[in-house]
């Protein structure tokens, strides 16, 4: 059957029958750890090479194209609630310390422990975002460094192509992001044998805290939602001055499509539909802005990055100091906004996150688990929040039809052509 072959099914399946299988063998469950581990280190291999080709990538081709107010309006909107959303994450992370109920005694790699413990002053810190070596950077995996380096090498690998037209660095640039993204495809397949063994270990290590912990950071996740979906209403009744109890019924389609899909890219088409049929929203702006939005606008996954640094630090026992946590949520925010795309899904962003910062891995095995219900929880904030910042956008020069919004008039959308979008199709879907 088609839904036996579901990576998602497989990958819950490996996780209850670990739980289970940990919590009946109990300390022996270590034995079988070993495979998680093989299962981590191969993603973690693939990090480096992914994020300085796709940040490349991502610089290098960079084109002047959509430029003016329109553009500077969408990512004001963007930026604003992308801030708001990693700070909700990490003040209910705070809050409700999702993954302090399951806090183990696990050794850190000796270079992450350093990375870790060590706090300096903002100006230290900030003067390490700036290697001497970069390969020295890469052999030990320092993220930041390695982002600066990458954004720097882009840049001016674009003015380079913008004045000579050889784009043979570029291309293969792009080669490689393949070939890697085509490898963690590969290790993905072992994804169900991976999680099983990583959480039968932390079963069998911490007990029945396993299941209570997962169900604190689904908890945390959806409060953030709902309260970010509260913000949303409250700031777009405030501006438009629309009747806010009007719009559950015109995202609601959108919504279910959201939900059943967990795919911003499938639900792309319903979104502009709706925006412009229902919202009332010009085609011009829907055009722009949800499309940008849809790889760049997508506060679930920040809200929900920021909570699983939260997660892993408490989880470790690690403190973070104020310069780590602002770290967290401007590489949250990145990620969002399409700077750093970290292509591969949400195992390879957990792992970019935790090098990033310095924290153990043992628990991201739990996390991939319960992904299929994270996914949900991000995918219903990325698609509703594309269209409140397409009415935000398009108030500000008067293209919201208020007839339509109110039910009083009625306008057809543009067909589209999707062809048009499978770039950004792809990368929403790895933020979903």
């Amino acid at each position: 059957m088609r839904i036996l072959r579901s990576p998602a099914l497989q990958i819950a399946a490996g996780a209850v029958t670990g739980i289970i299988f940990g919590l009946v063998v109990g300390d022996w469950a270590s034995n079988v750890k070993f495979i998680g581990d093989i299962f981590i280190r191969l993603i973690q291999m693939a990090i480096v090479p992914l994020v300085m080709s796709s940040v490349i990538v991502a610089t290098g081709a960079m084109t002047g194209r959509g430029t003016g107010k329109l553009m500077g309006r969408t990512f004001g909107w963007i930026l604003g609630f992308s801030v708001v959303a990693a700070t909700l994450g990490w003040v209910l992370s705070t809050l409700l310390t999702p993954g302090s109920g399951m806090s183990f005694e696990g050794d850190l790699d000796p270079s992450l422990e350093e990375s870790a413990s060590t706090v300096a002053g903002w100006q230290a810190t900030l003067t390490e975002f700036v290697s001497t070596n970069i390969i020295g950077s890469m052999s030990t995996a320092t993220m930041v460094p390695i982002i600066v380096f990458s954004l720097l090498f882009g840049l001016a690998l674009n003015s380079v192509v913008a004045k000579s037209g050889n784009r043979t660095v570029l291309d293969f640039a792009e080669q490689v992001q393949q070939v890697v993204l085509t490898m963690i495809r590969y290790v993905m397949f072992i994804a169900p044998l991976g999680v099983f063994a990583l959480l039968a270990n932390l079963a069998g290590t911490v007990g029945f805290s396993v299941v209570t912990t997962a169900l604190a950071y689904l908890g945390t996740t959806l409060l953030g939602v709902v309260l970010m979906a509260a913000v949303f209403v409250v700031v777009v009744s405030v501006v438009t001055r629309l009747n806010p109890l009007l719009l559950p019924a015109k995202l609601l389609e959108q919504t279910v499509v959201a939900v059943t899909t967990t795919s911003s890219a499938v639900t792309f088409p319903t979104v502009l539909r709706n925006t412009v049929e229902k919202v009332g929203v010009s085609q011009r702006v829907a055009n722009f802005t949800l499309s940008i939005g849809m790889t760049m606008g997508s506060c679930g996954a920040v809200l929900n990055y920021v909570i699983v640094v939260m997660f892993l630090a408490q989880a470790g026992a690690v403190e973070l100091s104020i310069g780590q946590i602002v770290l967290a949520m401007v590489l949250a925010i990145l990620l969002n906004i399409g700077t750093i795309t970290v292509p591969g899904g949400f195992p390879v962003v957990a792992m970019f996150l935790a090098t990033s910062l310095g924290l153990p891995f043992e628990a991201v095995g739990l996390l991939i688990a319960v992904d299929w219900f994270t996914g949900i929880f991000r995918t219903f904030l990325n698609v509703n929040g594309d269209t409140v910042v397409a009415m935000l956008v398009a108030n500000a020069t008067d293209e919201i039809d208020r007839d339509v919004y109110n039910g009083d008039k009625t306008v057809v959308a543009d067909e589209i052509d999707l062809d048009e979008f499978k770039d950004q199709f792809e990368a929403a879907d790895n933020l979903d």
